[in-house]
């Protein structure tokens, strides 16, 4: 049996529905057909337990009518099967007069209901009937809830850009699927948060997320991490131990740096996409597990496939949906929000600047922000991240200044600000380079003047001891050691 079976939504056209009878009696199968026909059913009709799941593999039902008693595949191997990997399609078994007991067996093992032979037509209608009607009322209301849900559930992902509204519309379209997704894009980009963003929006929301850093495991290792052991697998294994994937049952796992992976772990990685199972090591049974995988990479996996470092069946396999996320210079219009939504969670971070909302009151300098904006990001949204985290720890004022920016854009830009006492400024030298650095004299002569002590320093310019420390932090100024 595939290892995959997809619950889709229950038909919607003019028709009442489609049905599947799976029996091995043909006067049964041409009596409900009939039956069903003229009240409005599209039926579809199976021999043997065989031929019903293939046909339930293969397209959606409303409902699935399976007798229990069949001789190539029972009607209760075939819920099995079915269940094993479709929990929504609803099915009703058709059991012999007095078999109770086998009946109830399959209501445990996910069946809706069930009929003996010989039924009632008009209470198998009506139940049909209503079975189908509740499940597309539920699926409506689920599917309604999740739309809802996709388009106010991106917190952290900030962007009003049309490539990243486009992205998040994508976001949303493929988060209720089950295929595998690989997401791609520079350092620092925001993989894991698109991850995160997919599987919220998932069915598995309710279920575990687990991020794997690929890279920073060695082979052995992410082999007993990702699978498990059980007790004298190896030396150390001195008790049985769950991997990530039986942990992550029916939930997500996230593959970060996918690209480094071995091409041992490869091979073990493309079995369980495939077979749905693993064999964690020192065992000898495999575990089945229903789990979604996303990975990431910043590497480009096609040229390492064409390269032979790469196998070609895992990219496919993984590459069935590709999410590629711009680098912050392709998107240069989302960076003043990216700066408000920062400084907001920094000064929360830090207990300060923040208005009675539990909103940051901290904004840059018009002349910071053109910075901002002309700056080409290498690090993308990380690096403009810590740029933020620092501006919020060392302000003095609501106006972040020029100085609070680490060097390195600074002389991107071509600025460079004298930081620590000694040397002239240039004859160009900006306003905020001039203020800075009357600051930083000011600062130095009171220091001195108070044997290198901060409070006193602080008390002669009338201002708390927090933020003149605040200051000589920012200003980079080197106390004067006390005298003898």
């Amino acid at each position: 049996m595939p290892p995959e079976m997809t619950a889709v939504a229950p038909s919607e056209s003019a028709d009442k529905g489609r049905v599947l009878v799976v029996d091995d009696e043909l006067d049964i199968r041409e009596g409900l057909e009939t039956l069903l026909n003229l009240e409005g059913y599209r039926v579809e009709l199976a021999a043997n337990g065989t031929e019903g799941i293939r046909k339930i593999e293969s397209r959606a039902y409303d409902l699935v009518l399976l007798d229990l008693m069949m001789p190539d595949r029972s009607g209760m191997y075939v819920l099995r099967e079915v269940r094993e990997r479709d929990r929504e399609t609803p099915i009703f078994m058709i059991t012999a007069y007095g078999s109770v007991e086998a009946a109830v067996e399959a209501l445990k093992l996910g069946a809706n209901d069930y009929f003996s032979k010989p039924w009632d037509n008009e209470k198998l209608l009506i139940e049909i009937d209503r079975m189908i009607s509740k499940r597309r009322l539920e699926y409506e209301n689920t599917h309604l809830k999740r739309a809802l849900k996709q388009r106010y559930s991106f917190p952290n992902i900030i962007g009003k850009s049309d490539r990243m509204l486009r992205l998040l519309d994508l976001v949303g379209q493929v988060a209720s699927s089950r295929s595998t997704i690989l997401i791609t894009g520079e350092t620092g980009t925001g993989k894991e948060l698109i991850a995160k963003a997919i599987h919220t929006n998932s069915p598995r929301s309710d279920r575990l997320f687990v991020p794997v850093n690929s890279g920073s495991l060695p082979a052995d290792l992410l082999e007993s991490t990702l699978f498990g052991h059980v007790k004298g697998a190896f030396t150390s294994a001195i008790h049985t131990k769950k991997g990530y994937f039986e942990v992550a049952d029916r939930g997500t796992i996230f593959f970060d740096e996918i690209g480094t992976i071995s091409p041992d772990m490869q091979a073990k990685l493309l079995r369980v996409i495939q077979e749905k199972e693993f064999i964690a090591l020192g065992a000898t049974e495999p575990v089945r597990v229903d789990v979604r995988i996303l990975a990431a990479t910043n590497d480009d996996l096609k040229k390492r496939v064409d390269e032979g470092t790469f196998r070609e069946d895992l990219y496919y396999r993984l590459n069935v949906i590709n999410i590629v996320l711009p680098p912050l210079r392709e998107r240069k219009e989302d960076i003043p929000e990216l700066v408000k939504h920062l400084f907001t969670k920094y000064c929360r971070e830090n207990e300060k600047y923040l208005d009675p909302q539990g909103n940051s009151v901290l904004s840059f300098q018009q002349e910071v922000m053109q910075i901002l904006m002309e700056h080409n990001w290498p690090g993308n949204v990380r690096e403009l991240e810590n740029a933020v985290e620092r501006a919020v720890v060392l302000a003095t004022d609501p106006a972040v200044p020029l100085d609070v920016l680490p060097d390195h854009l600074l002389q991107a830009s071509g600025i460079r600000l004298r930081r620590g006492e000694g040397g002239a400024l240039p004859a160009d030298a900006s306003l905020f380079e001039i203020v800075a650095d009357f600051e930083r004299r000011i600062i130095l002569e009171r220091l001195e003047q108070h044997n290198g002590s901060q409070t006193e320093a602080a008390a002669s310019l009338h201002v708390p001891l927090s933020t003149l420390n605040q200051k000589i932090k920012r200003l980079d100024i080197k106390i004067p050691r006390k005298s003898e």
